[in-house]
């Protein structure tokens, strides 16, 4: 019987833990899944096979609502957080000038700040400058948390940048806005593509701040889940998440595709 060495040991263990963890991050959604076909509305036992809670998820005007908001206030975040992140991140990265170090310390802030203690924060600072809760101030918070992932995001591409390709595009008559928009935006895409998926997904999933900040018109879908859910188990969850989970890897294949550098064509 031939004996394994003890790399190949290692490696069969570390195959093994690797499933063993794929199996407990994955079958938690495997089930819910499964279970979203369910005929049961109490979820226990498997009694049927159905597409009932998905037609209800479609028809459930209060859950079409939210999702709508969702989808706006992330879009608008996303958008702002890339603009902020890209730029701020250029800034610090192209010029000197004092309190930069103050500045990057910062905008790490809110990435590490409990989201609670956040949200508090926010209110009291809108409650102070009398401003009414809505979509505006749950942009604003979503926004202050989001953009500092896209900064960072950008930052760790910038450092492994080349700096002679601005300066070529400036020695061909570029001016420095032109050379930032023709040369270093698309050598950033990877990052900013990375930061604005990040940043859609923190803000279609954030619940904390957004339970300080909003108002019952700009109810998001996580906030009417949360609320569906201290009820008790309804099976229409199961299919918004599943429909959620869809999604999601509809947006990863296409940004995947969409990072991808075209190949040059054969001579």
């Amino acid at each position: 019987m031939k004996r394994l060495s003890s790399h190949q040991v290692f490696c069969t263990f570390l195959r093994g833990w690797t499933a063993l963890v794929l199996a407990f991050l994955w079958g938690p959604i495997a089930v819910l899944a499964v279970y979203s076909f369910n005929t049961s509305r109490l979820n226990i036992l498997w009694e049927g096979f159905t597409l009932r809670w998905y037609a209800e998820v479609w028809g459930h005007a209060p859950l079409m609502a939210a999702a709508r908001n969702s989808l706006v206030i992330a879009g608008i975040t996303t958008i702002a957080s890339v603009v902020l992140g890209t730029a701020g991140a250029w800034l610090l990265h192209r010029y000197r000038f004092r309190g930069a170090r103050a500045v990057r310390t910062l905008v790490g802030v809110p990435v590490l700040m409990p989201e609670i203690v956040m949200g508090a924060s926010l209110l009291v600072l809108f409650a102070a400058l009398a401003m009414p809760l809505g979509f505006a101030t749950v942009v604003i918070a979503h926004v202050t948390f989001c953009f500092p992932f896209v900064l960072l995001a950008v930052q760790a591409r910038l450092a492994g940048l080349d700096p002679g390709l601005e300066e070529a595009a400036l020695d061909l008559g570029a001016t420095p806005l032109r050379a930032f928009w023709l040369v270093i935006v698309p050598c950033l895409r990877p990052a900013i593509v990375a930061g604005a998926l990040l940043a859609f997904t923190l803000s279609m999933d954030e619940v904390i701040v957004t339970y300080f900040t909003a108002s019952p018109e700009a109810t998001t879908l996580p906030l009417r889940i949360f609320g569906l859910a201290k009820v008790g188990l309804n099976p229409m969850l199961n299919a918004l998440s599943v429909l959620f989970i869809a999604a999601t890897i509809a947006v990863v294949v296409i940004s995947e595709r969409l990072q991808k550098t075209p190949r040059p064509p054969a001579a």
